[in-house]
């Protein structure tokens, strides 16, 4: 049976236009982070590489989006990381978080500039202390999509993003991927782990700023 309404272009009327209120288990992601302790193990030639990081990470709420009736509210996300060793980025990345409230369904878009981007997906409620999503290769709906170099030699079969949200605010992240590296026998757990602190607060969504901007405006009016 379709579990997708037959209407599958009127969209929804009553639209919420705050989105850092209805972002539900994403919500203590808003804002921007930061941490120095990230941890990355990674294939080399001549065996698992260990090597710390400095990690920035900005999630800034977007407006609410939909898809006909499907209405999803999100954040786009802008990894950066460097190491102590090196000023030259480490890793770059940039994506949506999104939560569709009528079905639980939390989704991660995920690009990086080395030819590669994928779609994860999971499950979750709004005082969740903890979200997963995964993805694929080879599926169209949750996958993984690189270029032809990266499918013949680092090929990606599997990605895993467990987050926890502390007691304290932080929030810790354990990251899995599933790598086929060229020469080598057995499947490569590439393995990434940070806690991220807060360093700032998230601006409301654009359109929200607009309503907040149009009330102050009249109550200066009225009050004149």
């Amino acid at each position: 049976m379709n579990p997708f309404p037959r209407d599958i272009f009127t969209e929804p009327a009553d639209v919420n236009p705050d989105t850092l209120a209805n972002l539900g288990p994403l919500r203590p992601l808003a804002g921007t982070w930061r941490s120095a302790k990230g941890a990355d193990v990674a294939p080399k030639a001549e065996g698992p590489e260990r090597r710390e990081f400095i990690e920035h990470i900005v999630f800034e709420p977007i407006d609410p989006q939909a898809n006909g009736p499907q209405l999803l509210y999100g954040l786009r996300y802008h990894i950066h990381i460097t190491t102590v060793e090196e000023d030259i980025t480490f890793h770059d990345q940039v994506g949506y978080w999104l939560w569709e409230p009528a079905t639980g369904l939390i989704l991660q878009t995920l690009a990086i500039p080395r030819g590669q981007v994928l779609l994860a997906s999971g499950q979750g409620k709004p005082g969740d202390t903890g979200i997963t999503l995964t993805a694929t290769r080879g599926q169209t709906s949750y996958g993984i999509c690189s270029t032809d170099f990266l499918e013949d030699v680092f090929r990606t079969d599997a990605y895993r993003i467990e987050i926890v949200f502390n007691p304290d605010g932080s929030w810790s992240y354990d990251i899995r991927t599933t790598l086929t590296v060229r020469g080598q026998s057995e499947p490569f757990d590439h393995h990434d782990r940070n806690t991220l602190h807060r360093i700032g607060e998230a601006k409301p969504n654009p359109w929200a700023q607009i309503l907040a901007k149009r009330a102050e405006k009249a109550g200066a009016g009225e009050a004149s």
